[in-house]
């Protein structure tokens, strides 16, 4: 019978193989077959593959399994449905705090061990997607409530992130949601309040926010609710500041209809490999990728900095998440009704705010995983056995000590290279953009809204049939 130690030399490069596969499979990778069927839209194979998956039955991965089904019940029109699930997502998002287990599962192992929280901007869209599903239930006063409750967010991530506006914590397009949500419910006051909200985010960003531009209609609904509340000074200044000056037809009221038009896929992410040295800067270290030019302190309080054993940190791999844009099939539609033509416009971009999010949070991430995997690489040092004895011949006993930590150790570097592994996770389903219009409606009869997309593919028509009664909400969905 072969040795233990002949054992693991012969089947470590298979073991190795195994255990680099498995790493190397993204979130995406590991829920093709729902994304699959979601890409088909077939929504309702889509929705009952999720019920199936091994990773979204586990427990750290519950909110996106939440948010995935709360989406594709969303795209089936059970919309009573979607929003059990998104209340329960937001549930979890609102009690979600990092554990001390969370902690030593991302340091010991990787961060995809931890509970998925969240992205921020996912976070505003549970608030939209509830919203929505509210309205097309005719119940506008638990949409309100939800317009409520983008304030609520907006004051908690202004505490997590601050308000200096250095970072994504207030969402332009949740207060315009907010605003029209308000004026459905003739509370034009706090509709003014949400609106100038949006406005002045847009005017703080030299009029683009998160790869979008000021909406023209934005521009309208502010001055119109400034002029509306009899808001004179406001309705001036920001006559001034946004240029624009409100039309007759501006100001005309009745029924109409507000479409959001969400297109295509929200971006995935993807793994990419980045190889660091650590170097010594007086009492200071600091990891650099000269491949990127990239340069990040590390805090070596938990070992002392003449420690001999970081002289030996050569070349470190760490692995990051990135996102891949997804390719956009019809960048514009217009909007046909009674021989009228609405453009609709860029409200907000999924695909720019996941983007620039990571990389607000780059630096941070990066300093979590290099710190983590020094703790990987010092562990191995540890367990390194001793060189032999130059004066003397080994004993029996000491090599055997030997030759079992050269296995342990070699077992180690096996894990730490398999286990290293970025954090892949995000809500596949979201779009990649979404865009809007208000269209005026006739007093009475239906009416049909036809929008026209148009792009690199053949144009592609919609039909929606609308019955004039008040403000009206609808959502087209394409791919």
């Amino acid at each position: 019978m072969l040795s233990l130690r002949k054992q693991i030399i012969r089947f470590a490069p298979a073991a190795c193989a195994l255990l680099l596969l498995s790493s190397c499979a993204t979130y995406n990778q590991q829920v093709s077959g729902y994304y699959s069927h979601f890409l088909q839209g077939d929504y309702e194979k889509a929705s009952a593959s999720l019920e199936s998956n091994k990773l979204l039955g586990i427990k750290r991965n519950q909110l996106l399994y939440l948010l995935e089904k709360g989406r594709m019940e969303h795209l089936r029109k059970n919309f009573e449905a979607s929003n059990r699930f998104f209340n329960e997502a937001d549930r979890l998002m609102e009690g979600s705090r990092g554990t001390a287990g969370d902690l030593a599962l991302s340091t010991l192992l990787n961060p995809m061990m931890e509970t998925y929280r969240g992205e921020d901007f996912e976070k505003y869209m549970v608030h939209y997607y509830k919203a929505v599903n509210y309205l097309m239930l005719d119940r506008p006063d638990e949409a309100l409530v939800e317009a409520r409750r983008i304030s609520l967010r907006t004051y908690a991530q202004e505490d997590a992130r601050g308000s200096n506006g250095k970072k994504y914590a207030q969402d332009a397009f949740s207060f315009m949601l907010q605003g029209l949500i308000y004026e459905k419910n003739k509370d034009i006051n706090n509709a003014f309040i949400a609106y100038r909200n949006a406005a002045d985010l847009y005017l703080k960003h030299n009029m683009q926010y998160y790869g979008v531009s000021m909406p023209e209609q934005l521009k309208k609904d502010l001055l119109r609710t400034a002029w509306q509340m009899g808001f004179q000074d406001e309705y001036e200044r920001y006559e001034r500041a946004l240029a624009y000056t409100l039309k007759p037809e501006d100001r005309q009221s009745g029924p109409e209809l507000v479409l959001f038009w969400e297109n295509g896929r929200a971006p995935v992410k993807e793994e990419e490999n980045l190889m660091f040295f650590l170097s010594r800067e007086g009492g200071s270290f600091f990891f650099t990728d000269r491949s990127s030019g990239l340069r990040v302190p590390f805090d070596h309080s938990f070992v002392s900095a003449d420690d001999s054993r970081l002289s030996n940190l050569n070349l470190i791999r760490a692995a990051l998440p990135r996102y891949q844009a997804q390719p956009l099939l019809y960048p514009t539609a217009l909007v046909l009704v009674d021989s009228q033509t609405f453009a609709l416009e860029p409200a907000q971009s999924i695909a720019d705010l996941a983007q620039e999010t990571l990389r607000e949070r780059r630096l941070k991430d990066l300093s979590k995983t290099l710190s983590r995997i020094v703790v990987s690489k010092l562990t191995e040092m540890a367990v390194q056995p001793k060189d032999k004895p130059k004066d003397r011949e080994e004993t029996k006993e000491e090599r055997k000590e030997r030759r079992n930590k050269e296995l342990l150790a070699t077992g180690l570097k096996l894990f730490n290279f398999a286990k290293e592994k970025a954090d892949t996770r995000n809500w596949q389903s979201l779009p990649h953009s979404i865009y809007y219009t208000r269209i005026p409606l006739k007093a009475q009869g239906p009416q049909t809204v036809s929008v026209q997309l148009k792009g690199q593919g053949p144009a592609r028509n919609y039909s929606l049939q609308v019955e004039p009664a008040g403000m009206q909400f609808r959502n087209l969905c394409t791919l």
